[in-house]
């Protein structure tokens, strides 16, 4: 099979990774020819372009293809996405992310390639938009579903809100989680002891982790905001920030305005391979978004034992189950933030129940290659009657 994945940016992130890891395991499990087409790595957060090409994944540079909207740069992409299709000859052309989704299907549509495959990792439109750019894209996306034969999401959530705004029906739909690799989580247990010395964290500590870009609609401000009362009732709890964003110097002068700078610590920008020892570090795991698709970190965190807390958005309750494997809060809910946090912090044995019950539960369910397995059967199923 020849298979051609089109994404918007190689940065750090969990879409990019899922597109990656797909590739890979295309090529190295079923013998695929692969081909990556992506706009630059660019950005704060990092890029995974040498990792695509130190895995052997093909890789077509697109460097107009940007996140802005830009139509001069816009159409540009889309002329170079086409002809890197042409020369490919792709049996699927499966998009990732906005742009390169609208793009990616608008190119291998007018080539009449024989599937052509998109998958939601996060709602392309969201209440925090104004109301013109939400009806914009609503109308993007209803037009270049048209223009694919399926639509792949990370979590049932993303079927019902796609489904609900009338960008496709439900049975152009099929949900596939987003797989990774679990290994290292369900092994992280063992860098535990070192790695909190090296953040200068004693055996009395909590530490409460975030991993995410430090961008808007994460959420990094909220857990500063619910970190006073929790740290008033716990004195011994700290706070850790995985990664690097736009915010960083931002979030620093909040943290040092409200008096909190002991109980925070910024890793800065990590590579993925650290992020499973970072977690196994933590003692609860928080993802305060407001926007996502499925937060590879919540299942991450579940992996390696740990319980999570989360705003009750998109997919997150898919994985974090009221008292089974973490808490849910209402969006923006700084009180019952701070109050899932503190209960935890106070409760080792609530901690290792809750996390227990995660490992147990999704961790089949978010391996890679049960991903890129039923991915290619849904490829399989789409070329099955083009073929005959």
């Amino acid at each position: 099979m020849r298979v051609a994945h089109v994404i918007t940016r190689l940065i750090l992130g969990g879409a990019q990774e899922n597109t990656l890891l797909t590739c890979e395991d295309l090529m190295r499990q079923y013998g695929d020819d692969v081909l990556l087409i992506a706009g630059p790595g660019l950005g704060p957060e990092g890029s995974l372009v040498e990792r695509a090409r130190a895995g052997g994944v093909p890789l077509e540079i697109v460097p107009s293809l940007q996140r802005a909207i830009h139509p001069w740069r816009d159409a540009a992409s889309y002329w170079h996405i086409k002809a890197a299709l042409r020369r490919f000859r792709p049996d699927v052309v499966h998009t990732h992310s906005a742009k390169g989704g609208i793009l990616g299907r608008a190119a291998a549509w007018a080539l009449h390639v024989p599937a052509i495959v998109h998958t939601i990792h996060g709602a392309p439109f969201h209440p925090y938009q104004g109301r013109v750019g939400q009806g914009f894209i609503r109308t993007c996306e209803r037009w270049a579903a048209r223009r694919c034969h399926a639509l792949v999401s990370v979590a049932d959530a993303m079927t019902d809100l796609l489904v609900n705004a009338g960008v496709a029906p439900r049975h152009q739909f099929t949900t596939i989680y987003s797989g990774m690799e679990v290994e290292p989580y369900l092994d992280a247990h063992r860098h535990r002891d070192r790695v909190r010395h090296e953040l200068d964290y004693g055996p009395e500590h909590i530490v409460v982790g975030k991993v995410a870009r430090l961008f808007y609609l994460k959420g990094h401000e909220d857990v500063i905001r619910a970190a006073r009362p929790v740290v008033e009732a716990h004195p011994n709890v700290r706070f850790l920030f995985v990664g690097d964003g736009v915010l960083a110097d931002r979030l620093r002068a909040r943290i040092a305005a409200a008096g909190l700078a002991p109980y925070f610590r910024f890793t800065g920008l990590v590579p993925p391979s650290r992020v499973p020892e970072l977690i196994a570090a933590m003692d609860i795991v928080v993802h305060a978004s407001l926007r996502e698709g499925l937060a590879r970190v919540l299942p991450q965190a579940l992996l390696a034992g740990k319980p999570a807390v989360s705003y009750d958005i998109d997919g997150a309750r898919e994985v974090v189950l009221p008292g089974a494997t973490g808490f849910l809060v209402p969006p923006k809910d700084i009180e019952g933030l701070a109050e899932a946090i503190a209960r935890l912090a106070g409760d080792p044995g609530l901690r290792v129940c809750l996390g227990q019950e995660g490992r147990r539960r999704f961790t089949e369910q978010f391996r890679h290659e049960q991903m890129t397995a039923a991915l290619r059967a849904l490829y399989e199923r789409l070329l099955e009657p083009r073929q005959g």
